[in-house]
């Protein structure tokens, strides 16, 4: 068995091992903790570099012993509550200006904020591009209005704006978290987007978030395209099937997707996902990396999905 592979399991053991004992309350463990120490997977590999050159069993066990070492010393330091409320420590706070305790813009209290923009009888003609980030924010998609698109905001931290951009063949709407000039902006959550579109034109969303969950039901939408690059996130996606094509593409480090899309489409999913469950119900399997339903070919609507992922679990199913 490849070394590799072994010390992935090891790793994969470990984060479970953590994450039972804190659902039963046994320990209370600050992840935290754990991003400080980061280097750590630089000192793994050049272990595994260093003793395991011409693949020795001596340097399989030398870089096995290792990671143990360092993994212990991980669960032990991860018990140990945090010195600071910063994932990145208070150094780093202080080399790049991060903004933490602007009360002018972080409140414990919740804000409402509304944006929009109209819509005219133009913009179906148009390829209408909806950019949307942000972190410590769960988005939903709450049905349709008559404007262009609305976006309801319950703030407790951070910024938010609604920019369009418009030329003859082209709507770009960016939906984005704000920064403050010159600094950088971190928040600890508590974020609700709640958004309506338009169902008359064409969609394409594109959506580049950290830490947060996103829940769309997009069966009643021209979705041609819908791209997702995320880190440790929840998306729960509907598509429905009113385009002949619709792109889906998903990026992600550690996270939960869950796709639906309709028994009348055609699809197909390409994966690339390392270490990821896959549960991909209504799938016949082509290899290792492709999977089809079994309308795919004679299927007038068809839906492309390419899957990315370290650590994730992927769910497609068909309703």
């Amino acid at each position: 068995m490849k070394l590799n592979r072994v010390m992935w399991g090891i790793i994969l053991l470990f984060v479970g091992i953590v994450l039972l004992l804190e659902n039963f309350n046994i320990i209370e463990f600050y992840w935290r903790n754990v991003w400080s120490f980061w280097p750590v997977v630089l000192i793994i590999s050049g272990v595994n570099i260093l003793f395991n050159k011409n693949k020795s069993q001596t340097g399989n066990m030398i870089s096995l012993g290792v990671l143990v070492i360092m993994l212990g010393f991980v669960f032990y330091k991860g018990q140990q509550p945090p010195a600071h409320r910063l994932w990145f420590g208070e150094n780093f706070a202080e080399d790049f200006d991060i903004n933490i305790d602007d009360h002018e813009d972080t409140t414990s209290n919740t804000e409402m904020i509304n944006f929009s923009e109209p819509f005219i009888p133009l913009d179906t003609a148009k390829k209408n591009i909806l950019n949307i980030s942000g972190g410590g924010t769960s988005f939903d998609l709450d049905g349709g209005t008559d404007s262009l698109i609305v976006a309801n905001v319950e703030r407790r931290n951070g910024r938010y704006t609604l920019q369009k951009e418009t030329s003859d063949s082209v709507n770009t709407l960016t939906f984005k978290m704000a920064d403050k000039k010159g600094k950088w902006e971190f928040n600890d959550g508590g974020n609700k987007v709640d958004f309506k579109l338009n169902k008359t034109p064409e969609w394409n969303i594109n959506m580049n978030m950290g830490a947060g969950a996103v829940d769309f039901d997009l069966s009643e939408y021209k979705v041609r395209s819908f791209r997702f690059d995320g880190g440790a996130a929840s998306l729960d996606i509907m598509l429905g099937d009113l385009l002949p094509i619709t792109d889906v593409v998903v990026k992600t480090g550690v996270a939960d997707v869950k796709i639906r899309i309709p028994e009348g489409a055609g699809c197909r999913i390409k994966t690339k996902t390392g270490l990821s469950a896959k549960d991909f119900e209504g799938f016949n399997k082509i290899d290792n990396s492709n999977y089809e339903t079994s309308n795919y070919k004679a299927s007038t609507k068809k839906i492309f999905i390419n899957l990315d992922g370290g650590l994730s679990n992927f769910e497609v199913s068909r309703y």
